[in-house]
């Protein structure tokens, strides 16, 4: 038998259908035994103020992850995972889960597919990069 998933890393966009992936997750980790980590990363990109600058950048970015903790607080909490570690960080949403997976030495990454049409299908997602160069095991959980 293959080794355990003792470590799941779960991605969350935070929107709607985030729980789903949340609960596939847990029952992934009920049968291993294993410990659930959880990750959302910011993707803040800077624009260009048509006036004055209200606010500098480093404000608002702090402000977008203040929120973005309190949300994933909140989205443990209703799914029973109040314990479980929470990693909320800036930068490329790609790059981030391939770093917290390789840091934390996860086993499974569990996120979120979107279904695809039209030109969208040719743009490299990022689903697509990390069960490419992760380095563990991914399961992409479908998403309508």
């Amino acid at each position: 038998m293959a080794a355990a998933y003792r470590k799941i890393l779960l991605v969350v966009d935070l929107l709607d259908d985030s729980d789903l992936v949340g609960e596939r997750a847990k029952a992934i980790a009920a049968c291993y035994g294993s410990r659930i980590q959880i990750l959302h990363v910011v993707e803040y990109v800077p624009v260009e103020p048509m006036g004055e600058t209200l606010l500098p950048a480093v404000q608002i970015e702090e402000e977008l992850l203040h929120r973005a903790r309190a949300r994933v607080k909140e989205m443990a909490a209703r799914l029973g995972l109040a314990e479980a570690e929470c990693f909320v960080e800036a930068g490329s949403i790609k790059a981030e889960i391939l770093r917290v997976a390789h840091e934390q030495g996860s086993d499974l990454i569990v996120l979120g597919s979107r279904e695809r049409h039209g030109l969208a299908i040719l743009l490299n997602f990022t689903e697509d990069t990390v069960l490419h160069a992760a380095p563990c095991d991914v399961l992409a959980v479908r998403l309508h």
